[in-house]
């Protein structure tokens, strides 16, 4: 069973991840860059997690929560980490840099807990921090254990006054143990390559060979001495050396060096010399393994604004970078963790790949974008994506339970409402202030919208007047109320008074629909009724065909 958490990672983490259990882990944590995302994460406790927090706000600030992380990670079996982080806070002081680097620290020391001996973890990061991080990694799993730092050009070059241009990522790679899983990725040669060496053409096989040498240094004993058609090669201090890897590819198995030979030749493997000599082996383009993957990575292109598999989301990585780190370090049926999985492109290569997956997120809004991510990529397959999610009301006791609960954060309930209605965007993207008595939006039709209301307390006619107000304000079609008591009768008959909105083509719709928290959870996106429903708060992930094979994830243009 795969598995997806609302919550803080940590806490998650603690409570949930057994020891030693997953042999991949992914992260792509904010990186300190003060640069507002439109997106909320928030503490489900309501009491923030160090992070100064609004609409995926990407600052961090000292506070209770940096400083309990920090003595946390003091009081750790970790000494070497705390070590590290003491003098970091030295040099550093409470300062913002140092609560996000004191929150990670916490945070990798359980996700160390949680790999198991043949795992590796992969941290994504920019060059902000990405020194501070790796000091604190060196202490966590033992500088011994650092692997790569692989350099991702994320975007294209670009002008700067004042520096270098700034286009590139940084992913860390640490193991648990020596015996990590390595699946020996290979990368495509480089055309320039091929184009000097395999200048020779095989019409039989219709494709460009090298000749290369059937014979090694040295004079040997028994029949790799000894002559074949002529051709002896021990005159000139050599004997002959098969390539195993061809013999395997023709199927070539047993009989003497001589034979071996004469079923080379048969396979038009052999390439003669027109005016005598030795003849030489034909070493085509399709025998090469491909180079070994280097740690610089530009074959891999960033997500354009009009990428097809751009989800709208601030911070989406392309499925082919996770696709080509989990390929390499993993292996079908092997557990991958994202502890920061945003928009769920790690569960998406996993799921793609035939992984089982955890991914944890502190936003019910990416929640709720993953969960519509996997029915859209896999929409139509005969075999669903099966996952638990965790963390979310699972009945209509549960999400009253949460709302009534003061310590919890009301704006994550309202996020988690709006997720029940499939396409419904967060009014402003979620940040807190005056909505003027609008929570979401819901795009349909060519330009138009309906207004969503939550409401999670009582409600009366009064709240169906205020929407109808704010849909003639703002030029609205349609206004949706949903809520988690049941609407009253003189509810029912001012909105049914409001009469119907008309699309041209499409069947007339409600201008004013009330929606209870209990029939959105039974129906989800089918709980309200508008036409020509857009489904573009985020865009639809492009639909999964087939599953690619791994030798397929390291092509020049990083496409699976």
């Amino acid at each position: 069973m795969n598995h997806l958490y609302y919550g803080d990672n940590l806490e998650v983490l603690r409570k949930h991840i057994a020891d030693e259990s997953v042999d991949l882990i992914y992260l792509d944590p904010p990186f300190n860059s003060d640069a507002t995302y439109n997106l909320v994460i928030r503490d489900p406790s309501g009491q923030g997690s160090g992070a100064n927090i609004e609409a995926f706000e990407d600052t961090w600030t000292w506070g209770e929560a940096a400083e309990a992380a920090f003595q946390s990670v003091r009081a750790s079996g970790h000494q070497r980490a705390a070590t590290m982080l003491t003098a970091m806070r030295e040099g550093l002081g409470t300062s913002d840099l140092m609560a996000y680097l004191a929150m990670m620290a916490v945070r990798l020391i359980e996700l160390h807990r949680v790999l198991k001996p043949t795992g590796s973890l992969y941290l994504h990061c920019d060059p902000t921090a990405s020194h501070y991080l790796k000091v604190i990694l060196d202490g966590v799993f033992g500088a011994e254990n650092f692997v790569s730092e692989i350099v991702w050009k994320r975007t294209h070059a670009h002008g700067s006054a004042k520096r270098y241009g700034p286009v590139h990522d940084t992913i860390l790679m640490y193991a648990k143990t020596s015996s990590f899983v390595w699946t020996n990725p290979r990368g495509p040669h480089d055309e320039r390559y091929l184009t000097k060496h395999f200048t020779s053409f095989d019409t039989n096989r219709g494709e460009n060979f090298q000749p290369i040498s059937l014979t090694g240094a040295g004079i040997r004993n028994g029949d790799s001495g000894l002559p074949w058609r002529g051709v002896n090669p021990t005159t000139v201090g050599r004997h002959w050396a098969l390539p195993r890897r061809i013999l395997e590819l023709e199927g070539i198995n047993g009989g003497t060096t001589q034979e071996k030979l004469d079923a080379l030749d048969a396979a038009g493997r052999i390439a003669w010399p027109t005016k005598g000599g030795t003849p030489r082996l034909k070493w085509l383009v399709s025998d090469l393994d491909g180079v070994a993957m280097s740690d610089v990575w530009v074959d891999i292109s960033p997500l354009s604004a009009n990428a097809q598999e751009r989800l709208g989301y601030p911070t989406q990585k392309p499925l082919a970078l996770l696709e080509r780190i989990i390929a390499a370090s993993s292996h079908p049926g092997d557990l991958v963790l994202d502890p920061f999985c945003g928009c769920g492109t790690t569960v998406h290569a996993a799921e793609k790949l035939g992984r089982r997956w955890i991914g944890i997120d502190i936003t019910h809004l990416a929640i709720g974008l993953i969960r519509k991510r996997l029915a859209d990529a896999w929409r139509g397959q005969p075999v669903q994506p099966v996952y638990q999610v965790h963390g979310e009301p699972a009945d209509l006791a549960s999400a009253r339970q949460w709302f009534q609960d003061d310590s919890r954060d009301k704006k994550q309930w309202e996020l988690w409402a709006l997720s029940l209605l499939g396409d419904a965007k967060p009014w402003q993207g979620a940040k807190k202030g005056a909505d003027g008595g609008r929570d979401g939006i819901v795009p349909f039709g060519p330009t138009q919208k309906a207004i969503v209301s939550v409401k999670g307390g009582g409600v009366s006619v009064k709240d169906v007047r205020e929407l109808l107000n704010v849909v003639e304000r703002d030029k609205a079609q349609v206004g949706i109320l949903l809520t988690l008591e049941p609407p009253t009768k003189p509810m029912l008959t001012e909105a049914a008074g409001a009469g119907h909105y008309t699309l041209d083509g499409w069947p007339p719709v409600p201008k004013c629909q009330i929606v209870t928290i209990e029939e959105a959870m039974a129906l989800r996106d089918r709980a309200i009724r508008l036409p020509a429903r857009r489904g573009d708060s985020f865009k639809p992930a492009p639909r999964e065909k087939v599953r690619p094979a791994e030798r397929d994830l390291f092509s020049d243009d990083g496409s699976a």
